[in-house]
């Protein structure tokens, strides 16, 4: 594997890696913090008649649990999609040298068999 391959493996999966983070983070929050730790301040107000951290604690964290799924496959599949496009221009660039020494050799065939 070259050196530009392995830096762009790199850089994708730093991309990935922060995605994940950033989604575990959000996760955390919700069901960890919102539905725990702060449930009695959060208690003092309603959402749809049951106290707002019983509801993150149930029904919320569940809810953001599955958006963040979508939004992983969706963040992904982006991400994946320009990557695998960076290779293909990396590899058509790569071939393009070559392609060009071989239309040069076959010129020059010409002109010697003339």
């Amino acid at each position: 594997m070259s050196s530009t391959r392995k830096s762009r493996a790199a850089a994708y999966w730093k991309k990935n890696l922060l995605v994940v983070a950033g989604l575990l983070a959000v996760w955390f929050t919700v069901s960890y913090l919102l539905g725990i730790v702060f449930v009695e301040p959060l208690n003092a107000s309603k959402l749809g008649g049951f106290p707002l951290g019983f509801w993150f604690a149930h029904q919320g964290s569940i809810l953001v649990f599955i958006v963040l799924i979508f939004v992983y496959c969706i963040v992904m599949d982006r991400l994946d999609r320009a990557a695998i496009a960076a290779e293909q221009r990396a590899e058509t660039q790569a071939a393009e040298p070559a392609a060009n020494a071989l239309h040069r050799s076959d010129a020059s065939d010409d002109v010697r068999h003339s």
